[in-house]
């Protein structure tokens, strides 16, 4: 596995392999990694002949008071793990080396990403956006896979790749779980024993959604009601929000009478947690 930490060497070696005729995969991590990230590179290794994997805590994504401090890092244990998973070549770029200190471009996506974490994190994916396309400018995938727990992150990254025709292919990897049925995220290991219990409420608050959707109820305040009773049983638990959108557009639903998201965001003390659902007719 090569490891490379210039974005000009890591330009320069995706042309490279571009010009040898390789297909390459991307995928792209904040790091900390988990099974979840590794389900997404055996996807990538499946549809390309390189698998790249970058490690790269994007401070641009994170609002003044949120966990940039806190988000978890270690460097050698991910190098393990990602050359365990058959990952061809790690990018790890420092901040300073991707961010200009007089940096003032930046790439905006005006419409899904006002609801959901947008409404509550309202530079979040200003910072998402920016950073994947410098990272696919960089890393030149034919093919990007992303994880299904970040709902609303892979439609605005489709939307990205759609209005600005950058030439890769979006794949989505499903949300890998807990055996207790948490979704696997780098942030789980910032919960305390109590919060870990608790953070079970976003799992349930799911579970009744489609429960709810399968025994014939369409009704999006009724859905969304029970969900809130579910969270707000734990006592450590604060509901950031939880909405009931469509799948397409992101825009709320009065009825789950076509493909609609479920989503919801909800904090443990400094610890914010997402998860999500599609509730399809039928099912």
């Amino acid at each position: 596995m090569k490891i490379i930490s210039t974005p000009l060497e890591m330009q320069h070696a995706a042309l490279a392999m571009k010009r040898g005729g390789r297909r390459i995969g991307f995928v792209p991590t904040m790091g900390f990694l988990h099974e979840g990230h590794l389900s997404l590179v055996k996807i990538a290794r499946h549809h390309a002949d390189v698998v790249v994997l970058s490690l790269f805590v994007n401070p641009t994504q994170f609002g003044p008071g949120e966990d940039l401090g806190r988000y978890p890092r270690d460097f050698e244990r991910d190098r393990k793990l990602s050359e365990a998973a058959g990952v061809d070549v790690l990018f790890a770029p420092e901040t300073a080396a991707m961010y200009a200190k007089d940096a003032s471009v930046a790439v905006v996506e005006e419409n899904l990403s006002r609801g959901l974490c947008g409404a509550s994190r309202p530079t979040h994916f200003r910072g998402v956006v920016t950073v994947v396309s410098k990272l696919f400018n960089l890393c030149l995938p034919d093919v990007a896979v992303f994880g299904e727990k970040d709902a609303q992150q892979i439609r605005v990254i489709r939307r990205l790749v759609r209005d600005l025709n950058f030439p890769v292919e979006i794949i989505s990897g499903p949300t890998i779980r807990e055996p207790d049925g948490l979704a696997m995220s780098s942030r789980n290991v910032n919960l305390s024993p109590a919060e870990r219990k608790q953070a079970l409420c976003l799992r349930r608050a799911l579970d009744r959604a489609e429960v709810l959707q399968r025994s014939g109820e369409r009704d999006a305040a009724r859905i969304r009601a029970s969900m809130v009773e579910a969270v707000a049983m734990e006592p450590l638990a604060t509901i950031d929000y939880i909405e009931i959108v469509d799948d397409e557009t992101l825009e709320p639903v009065a009825r789950t009478d076509r493909p609609t998201l479920v989503a919801l965001a909800v904090k443990f003390s400094k610890t914010r947690l997402i998860d999500n659902a599609v509730l399809k007719p039928g099912t």
